[in-house]
C-alpha cells in the first residue's frame, strides 16, 4: 500500500497553484489544455515537486514507441476497482505533464502514468514506480530521437537494480535486453508485428534467428526470447497459472488486445484480478480522440492516429475492407518529427483497392511514396474536399500525430 498522502511544504503548494495558474491561462488563451506550460512553471518554482507529489501513490509507469497511450488508459481504468487513480490521460509525457497531472492526485492511491521513451528513467528516478511497462521500441521521430538499440541501452542502464516490477514483452528482443537488467521481471508475450528493428541482437551484434513466427535467439551470443508468464492468445491472456481470460474490448485490432493483455499482468502485480481489470477495460470506447467516429459533411469518418512504420502497419489492419475510403494525412512538424524519411518503410501497397485522398502539409512527400508503391489516390488541399471527392462508405481517416490533432479540431472532436 501506499502511505497516506503528506502535506506539502508551502514551497511545493506555491508550485502547483503556479502551475495552475499557468495552465488555466493558456487554456484561456486556446493554446491547449495547458498541462506542459502548468508543469515548466511548477517546476521551475519548485524542482522537486514531481517526486513531492508522487509519495504517496503506488505509481505505474507506461513506455513504448507505440501503444503507450491506450495501455495507459486501459490500466487506469482496471486500477479504479481498487481505488482512485490520477492519470496522464492526454498523453503529456514528458516530466512536466506528469507533474501536471499529479497536481491533481492528492486523494489518490495510484498513479498511471505515459511517459516518453527519452524520459523513462529519470522520471523512475523520480517517482519510485511499483510497476513499469515496456511495450515495444521501433523507429520514430528520426530526425532527434535516439536510435532504438541507444534507447533500450538508456532504459537498462535507468533501470539496472530497480526495486519496480517490471512488465515486459517478451517478444520484442530491444525490451527483453532493456528489462534483462531488472531483478524483478514479468515477461509478457504480447506479439511484435513490426520486426524491422530487431534483425540483430541488442547484446553483440550477431545476427538474430527467428524460427518461427513467435521464437527469436542470438546466433552468436544465445541471448533469446524468454519464457513468457502472461501470454496473449487470440481474444483471450493466458495468465502464469494457465487460466484464459476474455479480452472483450471497444477498442478495435490484435495491437489493442496486446495492450490489454500487458494491462492485466500490471493490475495482477498491483492485486487486481484479471476477469475484474479486463471486465472494466470493456468501458474504452476511444482513447484522445483515437478510434472515434465522428460526422463531418454528413459524413462518418473513423478517427486513426499511426505515427511511424510500426503504427502504420498496425492501423492498416484496423480498416475496413477495400473498397471503404480513406484518408492519409502526414504533417512534418516538431512534435512529428521533421524527417518523412520512414514514409518508405511502410508498405503502401496493402491499400490497394481503396479510394484514397491524401492531405497534410506534406502531401506531396506522401503522394511519391504512393505513386511508387501503385496506388490510386487523389492529392487534395483539405479535410473537406477530401471528404467531397470521396466515394460513400465510413471514411478511415489515418494521419499521424499532428495532423490527426488538426483533423480533430476541423471535425470538432
Amino acid at each position: 500500500m501506499a502511505e497516506s498522502a503528506q502535506p506539502l511544504s508551502a514551497r511545493a503548494r506555491l508550485a502547483v497553484t503556479a502551475g495552475k495558474a499557468a495552465a488555466a491561462v493558456s487554456r484561456a488563451a486556446g493554446r491547449g489544455s495547458g498541462s506542459v506550460i502548468g508543469g515548466r512553471v511548477a517546476l521551475k518554482v519548485d524542482p522537486e515537486l514531481l517526486s513531492r507529489l508522487a509519495g504517496h501513490l503506488e505509481v505505474v509507469l507506461v513506455s513504448a514507441t507505440n501503444g503507450k497511450t491506450t495501455t495507459t488508459r486501459l490500466i487506469a481504468e482496471a486500477l479504479r476497482a481498487g481505488g482512485e487513480v490520477v492519470s496522464n490521460a492526454l498523453g503529456a509525457n514528458m516530466p512536466a505533464g506528469i507533474t501536471s497531472a499529479l497536481s491533481a492526485g492528492a486523494t489518490a492511491r495510484f498513479g498511471v502514468l505515459e511517459v516518453d521513451e527519452k524520459y523513462l528513467a529519470g522520471v523512475a528516478r523520480d517517482v519510485t514506480p511499483r510497476a513499469i511497462a515496456l511495450l515495444n521500441l521501433s523507429r520514430d521521430q528520426l530526425d532527434r530521437a535516439a536510435e532504438t538499440r541507444m534507447l533500450a541501452e538508456r532504459w537498462r542502464e535507468g533501470l539496472q537494480g530497480s526495486k519496480a516490477t517490471i512488465i515486459a514483452n517478451a517478444d520484442d528482443p530491444l525490451v527483453v535486453w532493456a528489462a534483462s537488467s531488472s531483478p524483478d521481471v514479468i515477461w509478457a508475450a504480447v506479439g511484435q508485428e513490426w520486426k524491422d528493428d530487431a534483425w540483430s541482437c541488442p547484446a553483440c551484434g550477431g545476427v538474430l534467428h527467428r524460427p518461427d513466427a513467435v521464437h527469436w535467439q542470438c546466433g552468436e551470443c544465445g541471448f533469446g526470447r524468454p519464457a513468457p508468464s502472461w501470454v496473449l492468445s487470440g481474444d483471450t491472456v493466458v495468465d502464469p497459472h494457465g487460466t484464459p481470460w476474455p479480452i472483450r474490448l471497444q477498442l478495435p485490432g490484435r495491437a489493442n488486445k496486446a495492450n490489454a493483455a500487458t494491462a492485466a499482468a500490471v493490475a495482477a502485480a498491483l492485486g487486481i484480478h484479471p476477469q475484474v481489470a479486463l471486465e472494466r477495460m470493456q468501458s474504452v470506447a476511444a482513447v484522445a480522440g483515437r478510434y472515434d467516429v465522428v460526422q463531418h459533411q454528413g459524413r462518418d469518418i473513423r478517427l486513426l492516429l499511426a505515427k511511424n512504420p510500426a503504427g502504420w502497419l498496425e492501423t492498416f489492419s484496423l480498416i475496413d475492407p477495400p473498397p471503404a475510403p480513406v484518408i492519409l494525412s502526414v504533417n512534418a512538424r516538431g512534435a512529428d518529427g521533421t524527417d518523412t524519411s520512414w514514409l518508405w518503410d511502410v508498405d503502401y501497397g496493402r491499400l490497394a483497392g481503396h479510394p484514397i485522398a491524401v492531405i497534410g502539409d506534406r502531401r506531396l512527400d506522401l503522394a511519391v511514396r504512393l505513386e511508387v508503391a501503385g496506388v490510386q489516390f487523389r492529392v487534395c488541399e483539405t479535410l473537406d474536399e477530401a471528404v467531397q471527392m470521396l466515394p460513400q462508405g465510413r471514411i478511415e481517416a489515418i494521419a499521424n500525430y499532428t495532423a490527426f490533432q488538426d483533423m480533430r479540431r476541423i471535425v470538432g472532436n
